[in-house]
């Protein structure tokens, strides 16, 4: 347990857009400047990290600067090799024509809803799993809301479905058991079938606790004081809350600075300025933090490390005492 209570995973999430590549490399970056060995892992199938920061990334985590990797998992990929693996694992389990039908079910399965969550999920857990060992704090760029909901929420539901199979395999061992010993009273095999399903039932509980432990695990959303974004942020935070993943701040990107001129722009930031009173009402019990909008685009380690900067100085997510800026208990909406 000590180990873990040194290990921090925050997640940055929000509707497509909003900047959430942005804000994550920018608090990896602040991290890895304070010391902190730091692994940022994109989830997001339109791989903008690599691109955000001008340099190439892959599966495997890459050593951008002092204290700083990135890593980035292509969904398409990890659930080609996820099939692979349980494909491998069935060899040996089941007669030849058997395996032949099985591994075409599981081609089929590959294009199915949902699919992709899944492998993405077990390679969510792979990297939290083997990183807390070499990394002081784990930061998630994740795909837009509705994938990362999906997402976040299989905790939850896998380890009922690997409970149901556990249950199952059990009576078909029983009746096995009964079966070998009015037969042949022979020494019973193993089942490696159950013991799959027994270390991944293990792995998914690992990593739910983590999950699920403020002291560990943070969520923050990032959203542009517009409507849409508002509104979205809202009902993924009550999703998440039902689901018990802690959501422990917001970041409102791309604010209008007050210095800022202009006839259109003192438009735009009347319009505005109603959305931020409006943040501050729906997220009355988060900490916000605000990121101005710049005059310029945000392009590699200089460019994002402004944005680092604001987050220092508004102490933000671990960067304080005990790593963490909590102003409440939790969503207030």
């Amino acid at each position: 347990m000590l180990a873990l209570e040194r290990e921090r995973i925050t997640f940055f999430g929000g509707k497509g857009g909003v900047g959430k590549t942005t804000c994550s490399v920018a608090y990896a970056v602040a991290l890895a400047q304070r010391g902190y060995q730091t692994l940022l892992v994109s989830t997001d199938p339109a791989h903008s990290l690599g691109d955000l920061l001008e340099l190439k990334t892959a599966a495997e985590p890459v050593h951008v600067t002092a204290h700083l990797w990135v890593q980035e998992i292509d969904p398409e990929k990890v659930s080609q090799q996820y099939i692979e693996e349980v494909k491998q694992n069935m060899k040996g389990l089941a007669a030849p024509g058997v395996l032949r039908e099985a591994e075409r079910q599981m081609d089929f399965a590959l294009a199915s809803p949902g699919a992709d969550e899944a492998a993405l999920f077990d390679a969510m857990v792979s990297v939290i799993l083997a990183a807390e060992s070499d990394y002081d704090r784990i930061v998630f760029d994740t795909a837009p809301t509705g994938h990362t909901l999906r997402l976040l929420t299989l905790p939850e539901l896998m380890g009922v479905w690997v409970e149901g199979m556990l249950s199952r395999r059990k009576k078909t061992q029983e009746l096995h058991r009964m079966f070998q010993h009015v037969s042949r009273g022979s020494e019973e095999p193993k089942d490696r079938v159950y013991e799959l399903l027994e270390r991944r039932k293990n792995r998914y509980t690992s990593a739910r606790k983590r999950l699920l432990n403020p002291k560990i695990t943070s969520f923050y959303f990032v959203l542009n004081p517009e409507r849409l974004s508002i509104l979205e942020s809202e009902k993924a935070m009550k999703l998440l809350k039902k689901y018990g993943v802690p959501v422990s701040g917001i970041l409102v990107n791309r604010v209008i600075p007050d210095d800022a001129d202009g006839t259109f722009l003192a438009g735009r930031r009347a319009i505005e300025n109603g959305y931020l009173q409006e943040i501050e009402k729906r997220f009355a019990k988060l900490s916000r933090t605000v990121i101005p909008l710049y005059p310029d685009e945000i392009r590699g380690l200089n460019g994002v490390e402004r944005v680092a900067k604001v987050l220092e100085a508004d102490g933000f997510g671990t960067l304080q005492e005990m790593g963490r800026k909590n102003l409440g208990t939790g969503p207030g909406f």
